[in-house]
């Protein structure tokens, strides 16, 4: 496809995925059932996705896109009393790329053991009425709200580590994690590699690590959880692979209660950065002093009826970087963006940097095989002199103001065989406000998304 034609889904293509998937389903679900040995289980599952986006709205990229992508997982699992052994395996491929499409190892990443893993459960070492567990190798992990370290599941590639994690949990409620990780470094990343889907094993050091902890407080039977948090995350230069040479300090606090029927819900939730930061990837490039903030604000209700409809007003604000000699702009580290303000793949245009984003969102499940929710965010950037969220459109003059524009965000999900064979479809629209207009790198057409999904679990 050329840059400027408009991506459409051919009725026949999709018709092809279709038929893909269920034969995938009905190939390994026999393999599943079949006996293993005592204390082993084996899972996984295939993804066929195609997306499509019309009016890229990241500065530097084809106009217009598609991709068809799959991403296969194998997970064996080994269980003997108190151990537990986990080996996984990933397979993210990506088809349809030209050297102009924003193809990146957030799509691509072939054949990669991103879990391998011994956990082990140690009861009540940590004292009486205690259940600790810890846990070594390579694996993924999601730490309290999943806005700095997620497995995000709707992108094609996850975020591996390895290392150390320590579990604490006690009768009263109180739950503790600590992590030292190494995060693992995708590769291939170059695009002739990427695009040819070429197998190369991701590889971690001490270049980059991540370590701290979370504390949570929920009492059994309570909708109310508080939590405190703290990362740091340093990172330093390989050779042939310059960085911005992060040292950053992340101290959050979390507040939520949970949704139920017939009630009123919310949360809140801020993080404060600090460290310090190169000013460009050049060698002997200057420190500058990093403070960034992010805060999140939601309040909803749950209607007691068959749909359980759940409607939610949310607020999010990640700062950015201004004209001072502070470095303002918050780093989102390893988080995900999906669940909160839109989808990644090929649009991958809202994230939790340099935005203020007021929104409304309308939750439905109409049946245990199917779920959907709308929303709609207005978006405005959180200083005009810096890069909008992460589509690398700017003004550094604040010229261009700071209204982003009007986002507008669905998806629907379907069971088609319960647990085995689920279809989902998620569709973005967003109207250009005069910021993404009017900057010298923006572009004047509304961007339009879709993209279709198609999973079998065994």
């Amino acid at each position: 496809m050329s840059a400027g034609d408009t991506p459409l889904l051919p009725a026949a293509r999709f018709a092809v995925l279709l038929t893909a998937a269920a034969a995938t389903l009905s190939a390994t679900a026999p393999a599943a059932a079949q006996d293993v040995p005592e204390g082993l289980s084996a899972s996984g599952s295939v993804r066929l996705r195609y997306e499509a986006v019309g009016g890229q709205a990241r500065a530097g990229f084809n106009d217009s896109d598609d991709l068809t992508e799959l991403r296969t997982r194998l997970r064996l699992a080994w269980r003997h009393d108190a151990l537990l052994g986990v080996v996984e395996v990933f397979d993210s491929r990506a088809w349809g790329a030209n050297p102009g499409t924003p193809l990146t190892t957030n799509e691509v990443n072939t054949l990669e053991p991103v879990q391998a893993y011994v956990q082990a459960a140690l009861g009540d070492v940590m004292g009486a009425h205690t259940k600790t567990s810890v846990q070594a190798g390579r694996f993924v992990l999601e730490l309290g709200s999943r806005r700095l370290v997620a497995n995000d599941d709707y992108r094609n590639t996850t975020s591996g580590f390895t290392g150390l994690r320590a579990d604490i949990a006690s009768r009263a409620g109180i739950k503790a994690t600590l992590v030292y990780l190494l995060p693992q470094m995708r590769l291939p990343d170059d695009g002739p590699s990427l695009r040819n889907n070429d197998v190369r094993l991701d590889r971690e050091s001490f270049a980059a690590v991540l370590w701290g902890g979370f504390v949570a407080r929920q009492r059994p039977g309570s909708a109310i959880l508080g939590e405190a948090s703290f990362l740091h995350f340093g990172e330093g230069d390989r050779t042939g692979r310059p960085t911005r040479n992060r040292s950053l300090n992340s101290a959050g606090a979390r507040f939520l209660a949970d949704p139920r029927p017939g009630r009123f819900d919310g949360g809140v939730e801020g993080i404060y950065q600090w460290g310090h930061i190169a000013a460009s990837l050049a060698p002997g490039a200057s420190t500058l002093p990093v403070s960034a903030t992010f805060v999140r604000l939601h309040a909803g209700y749950t209607f007691a009826a068959p749909w359980k409809p759940h409607v939610l007003f949310e607020l999010d604000r990640a700062s950015g970087d201004g004209r001072g000699r502070t470095y303002g702009r918050f780093d989102p580290l390893f988080g995900m963006r999906r669940a909160d303000l839109a989808p990644a793949g090929l649009y991958n245009a809202v994230g939790r940097t340099n935005v203020l984003s007021p929104g409304i969102r309308l939750e439905l499940a109409p049946s245990k095989r199917t779920d959907l929710f709308a929303g709609y965010r207005a978006l405005w950037l959180a200083d005009r002199h810096d890069a909008f969220a992460t589509t690398g459109v700017r003004d550094a003059s604040g010229a261009s103001g700071r209204f982003a524009g009007h986002q507008i965000d669905a998806r629907v999900r379907r069971w088609l065989v319960p647990a085995r064979l689920r279809f989902e479809v998620d569709g973005t629209y967003l109207a250009r406000g005069r910021f993404l207009r009017e900057a010298p790198n923006g572009r004047a057409r509304d961007v339009r998304y879709a993209s279709f999904n198609l999973t079998a679990t065994f």
